[in-house]
């Protein structure tokens, strides 16, 4: 059987994506009517509409959380990045970008949320009041008489401890004061063991630590007891609690805090290495320093010996003979450039004295009236030769205008034998007046008979 196309289409049942989303919304809420999730704010954001948006996220996922305004004014805490939370929410999908996410009704602050609070609060508190500061931080001894270690003497810190200090410097005593690391009555054993190793003196550096756990587990050391003890205390305290990561309020009092027990070992005690290799190094240069001074000695001795043959009579009047070769050859150089030096200094005169020649000033100004005559005559002949131009363009421009270049082409002109007047309307004539006409060549007197004044 060959089934087509169209019955193909018919026996899917295809969705779109509107009714897939949709469904899948209606699933959610029918199977996740209210959930409590736990774990930590990332991504918070409240834009002006009033509704909190945020991640919830663990070690390994992450899900988008919707809290509308309306049910913030329950929450006993502003919710942060990087609180521990536990939120009662309902499962959701937001159908038009098909994105899975909580409506969350309400948060409250998981356990570690509430220790972190008081946490911060004695941070700003005993900050405010100078015990982190760093003027009261004292410096570690260098070579440390005995170490003493405050912390429970069947955890994993000790062991790791005294296996660096055994390495180091195994020369060094360790005195160990056993505590609780853990627990409603460490912080008083912790603050107990501080005050009696300052009062017994018996170590000049302390080690206060434990290892890694969670908050509350390392929390005998956020105690402000234990604060307030290690403050107080005249013998230099390191902190190392936990892993490195871990922060405590005794790693901001301590005079140092050591990323890990370890850490803190290597801080307390020194290189035995590099302790013997600087003997080593003390006693190479006190070799050398013995054999400097042996040889100084020495020289002494021969320069000493050296001075006593030297004031032999026969050695000073070695000295003194060679001091006259010296001094009669120096004497010789002396006057041989004394002699080139006044010979020079007469080449100069002769030279200066030739050039106050009056023969050369002579010549020298013959020379000059020559090319002075010369530049005369070339500056006449170009000035003479500018006149002659002049006076041809201007002939040719008086020619160009005068009267009789007019008459060349022609013209006559009517003048007034009486007065000398030229005629140049009817109204300057009379019938019977006598009228004298000038031509290009020569000139006639006639008599007016007619007159038109048109």
């Amino acid at each position: 059987m060959v089934i087509t196309p169209t019955s193909t289409a018919i026996q899917r049942n295809i969705i779109t994506v509107t009714q897939l989303n949709r469904e899948t919304s209606q699933l959610l809420a029918e199977h996740f009517l209210s959930v409590l999730v736990e774990g930590e704010l990332s991504n918070t954001a409240q834009p002006s509409s009033g509704h909190l948006y945020f991640t919830l996220k663990d070690a390994n996922a992450q899900v988008r959380c919707a809290m509308f305004r309306t049910q913030q004014r329950r929450l006993a805490f502003k919710p942060e990045n990087g609180k521990q939370v536990i939120v009662r929410a309902q499962v959701s999908l937001y159908e038009p970008r098909g994105d899975y996410q909580l409506i969350v009704e309400h948060i409250e602050e998981a356990g570690d949320g509430a220790l972190r609070r008081a946490f911060d609060a004695l941070k700003l508190k005993l900050s405010e009041q100078g015990l982190f500061d760093a003027a009261h931080k004292q410096s570690l001894p260098t070579l440390p008489k005995a170490i003493g270690v405050i912390t429970s003497p069947s955890g994993a810190a000790i062991r790791d401890i005294l296996t660096v200090l055994q390495r180091r410097f195994a020369a060094i005593p360790v005195i160990v004061y056993p505590v609780a690391v853990q627990g409603d009555n460490a912080k008083h054993e912790i603050a107990r063991a501080i005050a009696i190793a300052n009062r017994h003196k018996q170590c000049d550096v302390i080690i206060l630590g434990r290892g890694g756990g969670s908050l509350e587990d390392l929390w005998a050391f956020n105690e402000e007891q234990v604060a307030r003890a290690i403050f107080a205390s005249e013998i230099p305290i390191i902190s190392a609690v936990g892993h490195e990561t871990d922060f405590t309020i005794a790693d901001f009092v301590a005079d140092l805090r050591a990323a890990t027990p370890s850490a803190a070992a290597e801080h307390a005690s020194p290189d035995q290495q590099q302790w013997l290799s600087r003997f080593v190094y003390l006693e190479s240069r006190l070799q050398q320093q013995m054999q400097r001074k042996l040889n100084q000695k020495q020289q002494t001795l021969d320069w000493l010996s050296q001075r006593l043959q030297q004031q032999h009579p026969g050695q000073k009047l070695a000295r003194n003979a060679r001091r006259m070769d010296e001094l009669e050859a120096r004497l010789k150089q002396a006057v041989h450039i004394r002699l080139r030096h006044l010979a020079g200094s007469v080449e100069a005169k002769a030279a200066q004295l030739w050039q106050h020649n009056p023969a050369v000033i002579i010549n020298s100004h013959k020379q000059r009236q020559e090319y002075l005559s010369k530049r005369l005559l070339a500056a006449t002949a170009h000035k003479l030769e500018q006149f002659n131009q002049r006076l041809l363009n201007s002939s040719q421009t008086l020619h160009a205008v005068s009267p009789l270049a007019t008459l060349n082409r022609g013209y006559a002109m009517a003048i007034n034998p009486s007065t000398g007047a030229i005629i140049r309307s009817t109204e300057q004539i009379s019938v019977g007046d006598m009228v004298q006409t000038r031509l290009a060549q020569g000139r006639f007197t006639s008599q007016i008979k007619i007159i038109n004044r048109d």
